[in-house]
């Protein structure tokens, strides 16, 4: 029998748009991070947000075929200046968030979760210093139960 993917066994689709929204509510309310989320962005950020996870945890790959790239979204967070705080923090949100959304409390896809926000969060901390440049045409990194299934690259 196939394990499902982690899109899969977290609930699909609306599970990812449910958390997505509670990482952007809690993202918000935090002091230190809601500078960033505050400001206009896209007017579909949740959402757009939730496909590029969607893709990442084995979803289909709606963001690459119609929205973008890994290195669109490093480019985003690249050249900030934001300091090891930042990335603490977003992940603790992110794990919230989890919680926040009702996905499986199931220890090992949050264990998946957790290694995946901290792989994540390393990589963006790399860009975050001033003048930061990103590599172009980076693909949507693939997390599996096992971990980084497919790099960026």
């Amino acid at each position: 029998m196939d394990r499902p993917t982690l899109f899969e066994f977290a609930g699909g689709e609306e599970a990812w748009l449910r958390f997505a929204a509670a990482h952007h509510k809690l993202c918000l309310e935090d002091p230190l991070l809601n500078h960033a989320f505050s400001h206009p962005g896209h007017p579909q950020h949740v959402e757009r947000l939730a496909l590029y996870w969607m893709e990442v945890f084995g979803g289909p790959p709606v963001f690459s075929e119609s929205l973008g790239h890994h290195s669109m979204v490093l480019g985003l967070h690249a050249g900030t200046g934001a300091g090891d705080d930042f990335g603490e923090r977003f992940a603790a949100c992110f794990m919230q968030a989890a919680e926040d959304a009702g996905l499986p409390d199931d220890e090992e896809f949050r264990s998946s979760l957790r290694a995946y926000i901290n792989w994540a969060v390393g990589e963006v901390m790399l860009y975050a210093p001033a003048g930061s440049k990103v590599p172009d045409g980076l693909g949507v990194p693939r997390w599996s139960w096992n971990g980084l299934q497919h790099a960026p690259g």
